[in-house]
């Protein structure tokens, strides 16, 4: 599936409470992935519940995991142009470790 891109401005900003701060066509483009990697893994649990070949079904679980990926993508570049821009802008120190920590989690 070809990669998209999805342009956020200014929708990160400083406070005490943390959210996201998406457009709704990021929204959008992130539920319609999430609800075809829903599907995968529905899929997968039908193709084991028929016994399917093991290969098979291994072969699908790297897809939604690639699928998972690519959503990871997505909000790591927002993340990062926006949310980690401006918190370095405002001189935030911890928003390194921050991304240090997230970086770990998904490089696992």
């Amino acid at each position: 599936m070809k990669e998209e891109k999805i342009v956020e401005e200014n929708l990160c900003h400083i406070s005490t409470e943390r959210r996201s701060h998406h457009s709704e066509e990021v929204k959008k483009n992130l539920t319609s992935r999430l609800n075809r990697v829903e599907g995968q893994i529905r899929g997968i649990k039908g193709l084991i519940d028929k016994d399917t070949y093991c290969d098979d079904v291994i072969t699908q679980i790297a897809a939604a995991q690639s699928a998972l990926n690519s959503v990871s993508k997505i909000l790591l570049e927002g993340h990062l142009k926006h949310c980690v821009v401006e918190r370095v802008k405002n001189d935030d120190p911890e928003i390194v470790d921050e991304l240090l920590t997230t970086m770990k989690r998904l490089m696992k």
